[in-house]
């Protein structure tokens, strides 16, 4: 274990270790605070906390990832699986490339090519006018629902893979079973596949959550956390806060929570999995 151990330790406990230093100072990215910072102790989560810019954007960031990961991208993911399921190499294999090829781009693409999408003279104008609708100004009166919407259509390939790959290892002939006692497709679907697959959908909310949890590049490209402060989740207001206002050590004090968030859920995924792991 000693490589993975000095690996470790060199890329994660250091910088996160260094961060927490940071944070206890009033380092800036110029000027005297650059070179000689001095200790301020809580200073950096008093004035976070304060503020009042804490609340918006941890409220913003759950928003963001119940609606987006836990239940978009999981729910979705879900739904296509099931829908691909025994279908011909052919749909299969058009769908899933259809999906990937969201997934496989840069965040920064899908931010501009969604902008350019919900833009006042874009394609979803010009949609809604096909069916009777007004123009809509979604980035400006709706922006969370954009970057909801964006990373939903960029990112429900991961969870569509893992689905398809756990529903073609239940044992078809509980299925058959099922069906031979007279149950429906969605009695099947409840009382047999979706016990199955309790494992694997809290294992898929796991490795979903955190990446959304910290996208940054897709909101900043999509509304920069505009209007105003109105999608700034948490990575938004590290970013604006270390690098536009030139405070890195207000900025990091707002990564920290980001992580404590990010750890938080990581183990309460993990505690739901631990009887089911202890059972088998």
């Amino acid at each position: 274990m000693a490589p993975a151990v000095v690996l470790l330790s060199v890329f994660v406990v250091v910088p996160i270790g260094y961060a927490i230093y940071i944070s206890f100072t009033n380092t800036r990215l110029t000027g005297a605070e650059a070179r000689n910072p001095s200790w301020i102790g809580f200073d950096n989560f008093r004035r976070l906390i304060d503020s009042g810019d804490l609340t918006n954007s941890v409220v913003l960031t759950l928003i963001f990832v119940v609606c987006s990961a836990l239940i978009g991208q999981n729910l979705l993911g879900l739904t296509l699986a099931l829908m691909l399921e025994r279908r011909n190499k052919l749909l299969r294999g058009l769908v899933v490339i259809s999906v990937l090829s969201a997934y496989v781009l840069p965040e920064i693409v899908p931010g501009f090519m969604w902008t350019s999408f919900l833009a006042p003279d874009g394609a979803a104008n010009q949609l809604f006018n096909l069916v009777g609708l007004p123009d809509q100004q979604i980035l400006i009166d709706n922006p969370m629902v954009a970057v909801i919407g964006a990373d939903i259509w960029r990112a429900t390939a991961f969870s569509m893979l893992i689905y398809t790959a756990a529903l073609g290892d239940i044992d078809r002939e509980l299925i058959d079973a099922a069906r031979v006692d007279g149950a429906s497709y969605f009695r099947t679907l409840w009382h047999v596949k979706l016990p199955l697959l309790r494992h694997t959908v809290f294992t898929t909310l796991m490795l979903i959550t955190l990446p959304t949890l910290s996208v940054f590049t897709m909101i900043f490209a999509l509304t920069g956390g505009g209007p105003g402060d109105r999608s700034e989740t948490l990575p938004l207001l590290m970013y604006n806060q270390a690098f536009r206002l030139q405070e890195l050590s207000y900025g990091t004090a707002i990564s920290l929570v980001l992580l404590l968030i990010g750890g938080l859920l990581s183990v309460g995924y993990v505690m739901t999995l631990r009887p089911e792991r202890t059972h088998q």
